[in-house]
């Protein structure tokens, strides 16, 4: 009997305890990467369904594949030492996640939304998985030559392993994003496994020199994060914020000109959320006037607003400015901090720290106007754009009550989730109108007719607006468009397909992936990498 042997044999009890642990601490990293995966992918591809589709279906069969790799490695060599060699590897192949993301997307990126995201997925996270899945087959073979009843090893390892996954996904979704950078996590995750490999080669195989394991990821390069650039002539992007939250990744970026104006952002998943002068407050993009002027002309005399979906806190502050009281409610409560601190919000309003829809059916306000702005193009929340959603928000506004919605979507090409936001609020409204923030004749001002759509509905005759009135207001030298186009009306043709969104039935995540695609290439045309990783 060789020596490694006895030394295995010598240490039985505690080695099928190491091994336990071993399966529970590799069950818990497959969804730990899982978990983070989205917050990689996400800047660059967004939140969609088709995310979390790539992501599931690389792990699986990165799973499948590392199950049956796995399985017929523990046949050939029995040896617990390429088990730790396995893990150890797979340690490796976490650390250097970071410093592959910007290569990967560089490639992937121009692939398009769904197989830009497979494929990366696949490029980033696949041979983690692969090796990871190799673990729990080699575990039961060598158990099972240390305990007598075969279906009960494989039940135990694989409860065990099962536990882990467990304790991973909870551990990662609800305590670890929001305390640790995702790069930070994926070190702490590949040093883990590191360890664990380091601590079977020095307790149980008496290899002291692999001591000199643990300084690999120091020898390895570390992944940059760069804080400014200047990626055109007299520009300066500089990164102020970038924090990883419950709800996604939220950034505040600010762009220095040469004429000295600059100009702050705040990105949410890498969709531009808003945008101010920083030299006066002003918003830069069309929507902010869309959603502030045109409810206040068609009914002046309101007193309470209520805006679901924070953004920048520019919309609110406007209302509060009118001397109308306003409530705010975002599900996210990072980013009302963001928003005091980087964009100048507050207000003696409410803040509300809760999803939009069900603040609604605890709350008896009844308001003015309603602003619904919680949309970062490609990540919709469905459930606010149902039939019951517009249902219930109409029984929470005045006689003369406004819902404005800031909708990005089509209204030249694959207008079926546009038009149907459209039919389903006619079900609720008696007047529902599209107020494209672009000229909707101009072929060329924005790409297949997609842009921001302000749709506003109520429960009263349609009413002319002035235009001149309109116009009267301020606007940002950057939003001179908004002053020409707002009071600009938009109708889809009679008989334009369209269904009407319910709880049960609200298609938008698959239905709408042209204007999906179309927003990140824009998002990643007006971004520089760098500032998104």
């Amino acid at each position: 009997m060789s020596n490694a042997n006895k030394v295995q044999e010598a240490h039985s009890p505690m080695f099928l305890i190491f091994l336990l642990a071993t399966a529970l601490i590799c069950g818990a990293q497959v969804m730990v990467v899982e978990v983070l995966g989205s917050r990689v992918i996400s800047p660059f591809f967004g939140a969609s369904l088709f995310i979390w589709t790539s992501l599931i279906a690389v792990t699986l069969v990165g799973l499948a594949l590392g199950y049956m790799a796995g399985g017929g490695l523990s046949d050939l060599y029995e040896s617990p030492a390429y088990l730790y060699t396995i893990i150890f590897l797979a340690g490796i192949v976490i650390y250097c996640i970071p410093i592959l993301k910007k290569p990967v997307f560089e490639l992937t990126v121009p692939l398009g939304l769904r197989f830009g995201a497979l494929t990366a997925s696949a490029l980033l996270f696949g041979v983690p998985h692969f090796l990871l899945g190799c673990v729990s087959p080699y575990i039961i073979r060598i158990a099972a030559k240390e305990m007598q009843k075969l279906g009960r090893t494989v039940g135990l390892f694989y409860a065990v392993s099962t536990i882990g996954s467990f304790f991973g996904t909870i551990l990662t979704g609800f305590f670890l994003i929001s305390f640790f950078k995702v790069n930070q996590i994926f070190a702490i995750i590949s040093l883990i496994l590191i360890l664990l490999s380091v601590i079977f080669f020095i307790f149980f195989r008496k290899r002291y020199l692999f001591f000199v394991l643990l300084v690999v990821p120091v020898l390895l390069p570390s992944a940059k994060d760069i804080r400014t650039m200047s990626p055109y002539y007299g520009q300066t992007i500089t990164k102020m914020y970038d924090h990883d939250t419950f709800y996604g990744n939220i950034k505040v970026i600010e762009t220095s000109y040469p004429n000295n104006m600059r100009i702050r952002e705040m990105l949410l998943d890498g969709a531009i959320q808003g945008g101010i002068d920083v030299a006066n407050g002003m918003p830069v993009y069309n929507y902010y006037y869309y959603l502030q002027y045109i409810p206040f002309s068609l009914n002046a005399q309101g007193k309470y607003c209520l805006v679901m979906g924070l953004g920048t806190g520019i919309i609110p502050l406007w209302y509060e400015k009118m001397g109308i009281q306003t409530d705010v409610v975002d599900i996210n409560p990072e980013v009302f901090a963001v928003a005091k601190k980087y964009f100048g919000f507050h207000t003696k309003g409410e803040n509300i720290v809760a999803d939009a829809r069900y603040f609604l059916s605890l709350t008896k306000k009844k308001y003015d106007y309603i602003i619904l702005d919680v949309f970062n193009g490609d990540a919709l929340p469905e459930h606010l754009l149902s039939l019951e959603s517009f249902e219930l928000i109409s029984q929470h506004l005045n006689d003369r009550g406004i819902l404005g919605i800031n909708y990005v979507g089509s209204i030249k090409h694959d207008t079926f989730i546009t038009s149907s936001i459209v039919k389903t609020l006619r079900t609720v409204f008696s007047t529902v109108e599209i107020f494209p923030t672009f000229d909707p004749e101009n072929p060329y001002s924005q790409n297949f007719g997609i842009g921001n759509l302000e749709i506003f509905a109520y429960n009263f005759p349609s009413a002319p607006l002035n235009r001149k009135q309109l116009q009267s207001f301020p606007f940002h030298p950057q939003a001179s468009s908004a002053r020409d186009n707002i009071g600009i009306k938009f109708s889809f043709p009679y008989g334009t397909p369209g269904t009407i969104l319910t709880d049960n039935y609200d298609p938008i995540d698959t239905l709408d992936l042209r204007v999906k695609e179309e927003i990140r290439k824009r998002v990643l045309a007006s971004t520089p990498i760098e500032m998104l990783l």
